[in-house]
């Protein structure tokens, strides 16, 4: 190997392996649920999905105000920042005293997710030879997808020893991470300068949050009542309040100009979708192996192994296939899978509800045709909704689709909490089969959009002519045709 390779290859693994660190930790908790809840007596399910949703939340409103900020000061600097901030925050969260303190840190942690995730896709695709560059926005695209699906199973395993674990083995990582960043990623790069919008990021905070808490708390305070309307309300008028911001204001969060390229906002319906579905199913078959067939966190996570075993081999065969079909087609064939496997897991547990002795035939059959839909369906929207996008708007760009991506999961962890309830049968088996319904319906519903993404075979992530007034184009024919 060169010696020229040798760093390149180094710098591939930083800039993919922080985000893929930071993507874990949306995902990593859930195993640890019961025992955080044991540990902090009276904690319901509506309050400690805030762990989930707090990190979700707080990610999802700052990915596009810190890209914008890692455009103006420099993507290396922005990350750094962003992986320290993250590194201390998992130490806190390990150490937290009380919920409210564990939520604290996981709000801090988001912000430092928030932080390196956008700045290492625009340090990925400056620093990227062209004949790699393709190449290396894919696995950084697979390694987010490899990391949601193994989630649970990394999660499994540390909460045998305790759940603090789950937040205090990112600090050796981080701190790695950090040193090694620091010496080989270059210090080149623009710095931009300009204005970031804090008032539209609160909007996307606030529009998320209150959807959140609206279904969160709906079963409780009832779906007619006051506080629920009004958490609704003030949801769509944030929407209102971003789109007006988009398409009239100075500095907008998510410029007018990102959503008029055809393959990148069909890209943001899908990602949102299938997100929900992905972190709703995923919680539901996490807790019905717990709360229903009394697995431990380490069984659940290694009976969830299968799936996530799937999902590298699939997002690896995937990458390849862009180069030859529609990016759509892996894509859409991603949310068919997903919907189909989670049909399976719901007609086979039926019958067999009240056994562990189900999981072999109930259980792995439908879970490993998801895990291949995972495979297929994230690194494919996620690789193609920036392919359009010139490097300057890299970081602003990976903001937006990951910010789809959190809002999505957010929404899919509440809804999975408003169907199960909190109630004495909430872990009833009749709840579950709901939840599965609406996952698979929601799921199939993303290959819809999917099939939108594109008309022509993916483009290569090469740079493209900037987005700077509505009439530009993207730099390849293809991406011209899928408008």
């Amino acid at each position: 190997m060169g010696q020229r390779q040798r760093p390149l290859l180094l710098l591939i693994a930083v800039l993919c392996g922080a985000p893929f660190m930071a993507a874990l930790d949306v995902f990593v908790v859930n195993l640890a649920f019961p025992a955080i809840g044991r540990d902090f007596a009276g904690s319901s399910l509506s309050d400690l999905s805030w762990v989930l949703n707090g990190y979700s939340i707080v990610y999802a409103a700052l990915l596009i105000p810190l890209g914008r900020w890692a455009d103006a000061v420099g993507a290396k600097r922005m990350f750094l920042l962003g992986l320290t901030l993250f590194t201390l925050a998992s130490v806190v969260a390990a150490a937290a005293v009380g919920l409210p303190m564990l939520i604290a840190a996981r709000v801090a942690q988001a912000v430092g997710a928030a932080a390196l995730t956008p700045a290492s896709l625009e340090l990925l695709v400056r620093t990227a030879p062209a004949s790699r560059r393709a190449l290396s926005v894919g696995l950084w695209a697979a390694s987010s997808a490899i990391a949601s699906a193994l989630g649970p199973v990394i999660g499994g395993l540390l909460v045998e020893l305790s759940w603090r674990w789950v937040f205090l083995i990112n600090a050796p990582i981080g701190v790695v991470l950090v040193i090694v960043a620091a010496r080989t990623i270059p210090a080149g790069g623009h710095a931009a300068g300009g204005r970031v919008n804090l008032l539209a990021a609160l909007l996307a905070a606030v529009g998320a949050g209150s959807l959140s808490l609206a279904l969160v708390e709906g079963g409780s305070w009832g779906w007619g009542s006051a506080p629920t309307i009004v958490c609704l309300l003030v949801s769509v008028a944030a929407v209102a309040g971003l789109t007006w911001d988009s398409r009239r204001g100075a500095a907008p969060l998510i410029p007018a100009t990102l959503m008029r390229v055809r393959t990148f906002a069909w890209a943001n319906a899908a990602m949102a979708l299938f997100s929900a579905s992905f972190a709703a199913g995923l919680l539901a078959l996490v807790f019905w192996l717990q709360d229903v067939w009394g697995y431990t966190a380490v069984e659940a996570g290694l009976a969830i192994a299968p799936g996530p075993l799937m999902v590298p081999l699939f997002a690896v065969g995937g990458q390849r296939l862009l180069g030859r079909v529609p990016a759509a087609y892996p894509a859409a064939a991603g949310g068919l899978l997903w919907a189909a496997g989670t049909l399976m897991i719901l007609v086979s547990v039926g019958s067999t509800s009240g056994s562990t002795s189900g999981y072999a035939t109930g259980v792995l059959p439908g879970w490993l045709v998801a895990g291949v839909g995972v495979g297929l369906a994230l690194p494919a929207i996620l690789a193609s909704s920036t392919a359009a996008l010139s490097p300057h708007h890299a970081s602003t760009g990976s903001g937006v689709i990951n910010m789809s991506r959190q809002i999505g999961t957010v929404v899919g962890v509440s809804a999975f909490v408003a169907i199960l309830g909190s109630g004495a049968d909430a872990a009833s088996p009749e709840a579950f089969r709901t939840a599965w319904w609406v996952v698979a319906a929601v799921g199939l519903l993303s290959a819809v959009p999917a099939l939108g993404i594109s008309t022509s075979r993916a483009p290569v992530p090469a740079p493209a002519q900037p987005l700077s007034n509505t009439h530009q184009e993207s730099s390849t024919p293809q991406e011209r045709t899928s408008r």
